[in-house]
């Protein structure tokens, strides 16, 4: 009976040890796979020429596409290209107080929280998951909350450059680089006065007019990664985002024709 015991002991240790390596293992082959999976943009023909131009596939309008002439990027990293107005990135948001919103969220809630003077702002990361960014106005100044499910990035970052003001949206592309951000995937913005493409995980615009000029992220003592219960025990009168919003995307929007002082000032070329 002991010899008995002691097999199966011996068998279900073996059983628990190999359960246990399939499970070390099975994240990342399953992450490897996942990658394999997105769509690859070259393949998928989101690149193209145009009168001696090279172009990158924006959306089914002909003026939706982006001018990527001599841009930062490698074509073969590039991953979906679904349209840049896609996504809902919010040009004016509405917002609710912390008593009203209150019913909607856990305690444990992730939000980034912005504040500055008697403004303070909270975006939870669930709606930035589909918004991804929202352009909002701080304490008279223009900000932009974002938030990339495939890299973890959350940050607010500031819109005014100089006298200039941007408005940031979704390119319909993600981007990666295996020496950047541990070789994950993350976003690629665009800005409406420019239509230079952006991407946050190396700071700054990567094409078109303002190639080269810093992403300007707030300074971290205005804006904090928290949870909803903070936020509640700290600023019981801050403004929450709504959920659920949507808007009719523009045809058309200010221009910045003249962007020598935006690169002058807040350019890497310099």
């Amino acid at each position: 009976m002991k010899k008995i015991i002691l097999l199966i002991s011996a068998v279900v240790l073996f059983g628990c040890k190999d359960k246990s390596n399939e499970e070390k293992e099975f994240p990342k082959d399953n992450k490897e796979i996942v990658k394999k999976q997105r769509p690859v943009s070259v393949e998928n023909g989101k690149f193209f020429d145009k009168n001696g131009e090279k172009m990158l596939y924006g959306g089914e309008n002909e003026n939706q596409h982006f001018n990527i002439s001599g841009y930062l990027l490698k074509d073969e990293q590039f991953h979906y290209g679904i349209g840049r107005e896609k996504f809902p990135a919010l040009l004016k948001p509405a917002f609710e107080s912390v008593r009203e919103a209150d019913s909607i969220w856990a305690d444990s809630t992730r939000f980034l929280l912005a504040y500055s003077g008697k403004d303070v702002k909270a975006y939870s990361v669930k709606d930035l998951t589909r918004h991804e960014v929202v352009n909002d106005v701080l304490n008279g100044k223009p900000i932009m909350a974002v938030y990339c499910i495939l890299a973890d990035l959350g940050a607010i970052y500031e819109r005014n450059y100089g006298n200039q003001e941007l408005t940031f949206a979704l390119s319909g592309y993600t981007y990666f680089d295996k020496e950047v951000w541990n070789g994950l995937d993350g976003f690629v913005l665009w800005d409406r006065e420019t239509e230079s493409l952006w991407w946050p995980l190396i700071g700054k615009a990567v094409s078109g007019p303002l190639k080269n000029v810093h992403l300007l992220e707030m300074d971290k003592s205005n804006w904090k990664d928290v949870k909803w219960k903070y936020i509640k025990d700290n600023y019981p009168n801050a403004l929450v985002l709504k959920s659920g919003q949507d808007f009719e995307r523009p045809t058309e929007w200010k221009k910045i024709e003249d962007v020598s002082s935006i690169k002058e000032k807040y350019s890497s070329e310099n």
